[in-house]
């Protein structure tokens, strides 16, 4: 399949265009700015605490704009046209994406400062920080493609939010609840291990399985999104 940077640059543009003019939309990049300085702290919490900012932010931010971006366009009916041009479907699922990566890793590293958080395993953090993005993109991407409007987009990201936000949380009733076990395998608990490990001074080696795992995670979440969206395009 070809992929045509062109292409690709014309939907980011457009794109763009569309998120400054979307005030409801464009907002959402104020609140880990917000929740950076509400918690910001020095306190032996800080990395669970910088974590929740993180995931709170993945969800609000990356997947709710993803997904309201798209689900915009089938409100009006442009995402079909998009379809049917010659851009290819890689052409259309990264043009769409680049935009909301780029402004979630601007966001996320602004919050980051402000937060005050500092590691001595940098390149670990940013690697687990750009595999949630391109993993919370996706997820946008299926909320997007399954709603008509951008009500429906919001409520479809609302579980997103609750679930991947409030899961590591939740880990603390695990004894009374074992069922809750499960949760340990999602992104966002993952995510806050990763960073409480490297809070405490883990090996490089104690940390490659909650990035091996988000990973899983990012790559069958991109892969159901090509999916959905090949079958929405046969649909139409």
């Amino acid at each position: 399949m070809n992929v045509s940077l062109k292409r690709i640059q014309a939907i980011l543009i457009k794109d763009y265009k569309e998120f400054s003019r979307n005030y409801a939309i464009s907002v959402m990049t104020l609140f880990p700015l917000f929740f950076a300085v509400l918690y910001r702290s020095d306190d032996a919490e800080q990395a669970v605490m910088y974590a929740f900012i993180m995931n709170f932010s993945l969800a609000m931010l990356t997947s709710f704009v993803q997904s309201c971006l798209i689900a915009e366009e089938k409100e009006r009916n442009t995402l079909r046209s998009l379809m049917m041009t010659p851009a290819s479907m890689l052409d259309v699922l990264i043009g769409k994406s680049s935009l909301v990566f780029i402004i979630s890793a601007a966001v996320l590293a602004l919050a980051t400062y402000i937060f005050g958080y500092d590691t001595s395993n940098m390149i670990v953090l940013v690697a687990a920080l750009g595999i949630s993005i391109l993993l919370y993109t996706a997820i946008g991407t299926i909320c997007g493609l399954y709603s008509k409007s951008l009500i429906e987009a919001s409520l479809a990201t609302f579980p997103v939010l609750i679930i991947f936000t409030m899961g590591p949380f939740a880990l603390a009733f695990e004894e009374d609840y074992p069922f809750l076990k499960v949760l340990a395998y999602l992104p966002s608990s993952q995510l806050s291990e990763l960073l409480i490990a490297i809070e405490v001074g883990a090996t490089a080696s104690e940390t490659v399985m909650p990035l091996v795992i988000i990973s899983i995670w990012t790559v069958v979440l991109t892969v159901i999104s090509f999916i959905l969206y090949k079958k929405r395009l046969m649909d139409y």
